[in-house]
């Protein structure tokens, strides 16, 4: 086979892996709920294991749910802890209930992450796994932490363990361990009518594509990369009956001969041809995607995950795209022909502020519900001025948390720019 069929039948498979995945998560959550697991204005906790935990620190999947509903948007609060299991979530002395907690949030909904730590057991460990799942779903019934209804419940699998050489030397067997576990756990959800969600198949989906950077830090542990891509997967599955409101990225098609445009995600108006180029008017109708915290080329199944936008019949040259004269892009006539990713617009940017803000008021409430120093609460320093002040630190990053909360809803913003791409001298 020669080597350019090779690549288009490559390019196919790729392509129609992405579809089967995509079809299989949604199988997973739609064969167990029929209403999407999330919606507009849910009060959500995380709970789980250290992929739950590092959730908060990433932000991305936080701010995708913030982005979907701007105008009644969900308040989430991460009770992730690194190492947990169904039936092993130590606390130190005096730590917080974790129903206290759940009942000062006002919880609708609990995400569920577990099954990695349980799933070093070995395939021997499976049916105690699957025990411990049903006894969890059991342990929420009847509990109405909003003080309306029931609380609703979604479970998430482990992710795939991603082979990086000396460091994973028993990938194959974990995967083989991991895959078992996550089927277990889909037993169990369907047969309670819970949501379930696989992201062992999503994550082995993507870690088997070889292009772009790894997801992983020794193989079980996502990197930030790992976050970003994970989560877009997640946050579907989570809207998944709300998908028609779920907006693919920003697309713009100009035809500079003609100024025809064609474009989603914005509205364009306004379309006039300069000296040096074309200009118009860009009102943002839906968030931009954030941009992966990477330099490297990402997979091709990611890139229908990323703002674009393709002019043809540039006139011969080099053109830059500036955004409310803020350059954005740089390429050649052929490459705009080809198609452009715009992850630096002021709406990107935006965008990623919107993100550190999640990520900043996630550490507030990490400050008042997890405290870091636990010699200052049952320790030798629990009665010198910094244990007797501790309470009410608590207490005041407690209010830190839940005034940036309101603030995060007008974070969420949609403007009005002007674009301009003007040919350049290099």
């Amino acid at each position: 086979m020669n080597k350019g069929r090779k690549t288009v039948l490559n390019s196919m498979i790729r392509q129609i892996h992405c579809v089967v995945v995509s079809l299989l998560c949604g199988v997973a959550v739609s064969t167990a709920c029929a209403e999407s697991p999330i919606r507009p204005g849910d009060r959500i906790a995380i709970v789980g294991n250290t992929f739950a935990d590092q959730l908060r620190i990433h932000g991305y999947l936080e701010t995708m749910l913030l982005q979907q509903w701007p105008d009644n948007p969900v308040a989430i609060r991460n009770l992730g802890w690194g190492g947990d299991m169904l039936n092993a979530r130590d606390r130190p002395t005096n730590f917080p209930n974790e129903e206290e907690t759940l009942t000062a949030h006002r919880t609708d909904v609990i995400i569920a992450c577990f099954g990695m730590g349980e799933s070093f057991a070995g395939e021997d460990g499976v049916q105690s796994f699957q025990a411990a799942v049903d006894a969890f779903i059991k342990s929420l019934e009847g509990k109405q932490y909003n003080g309306k209804s029931q609380v609703r419940l979604i479970l998430v699998s482990p992710i795939a363990n991603e082979p990086l050489g000396k460091l994973t030397p028993r990938h194959e067997q974990r995967n083989s361990e991991l895959s078992a576990y996550s089927q277990a756990m889909s037993e169990v959800a369907i047969a309670a009518e819970v949501p379930f969600i696989d992201l062992y198949q999503t994550s082995r989906y993507l870690i088997d594509e070889r292009v772009g950077p790894n997801f992983t830090t020794n193989g079980i542990h996502l990197n930030p990369y790992g976050y970003w891509a994970v989560s877009h997967y997640l946050f579907r599955d989570l809207v998944q009956d709300d998908l028609a409101s779920v907006q693919p990225p920003w697309r713009i098609s100009v035809d500079a001969a003609d100024l025809t445009v064609q474009a989603h995600g914005i509205d364009v108006s306004d379309t006039a041809r300069t000296e040096a180029g074309l200009t118009f008017r860009a009102t943002e109708l839906i968030a931009p995607t954030l941009p992966p915290p990477t330099d490297e080329d990402v997979p091709p199944q990611l890139h229908h995950f990323r703002d674009s936008m393709t002019i043809a019949n540039l006139p011969p040259g080099t053109y830059e795209l500036a955004i409310d004269d803020v350059s954005v892009a740089t390429a050649n006539h052929d490459e705009w022909a080809r198609g452009i990713i715009i992850d630096t617009s002021p709406a990107h940017q935006a965008a990623e502020a919107l993100r550190r803000a999640v990520n900043d008021k996630n550490l507030q409430f990490t400050y008042s519900w997890k405290a870091l120093n636990q010699v200052h609460i049952v320790g030798e320093r629990k009665k010198s001025p910094s244990g007797r002040a501790l309470p009410a630190e608590v207490i005041e990053f407690n209010r830190l948390a839940e005034k940036r909360d309101a603030n995060l809803r007008d974070a969420i913003q949609r403007e009005t720019r002007n674009w301009r791409v003007s040919r350049i001298e290099l």
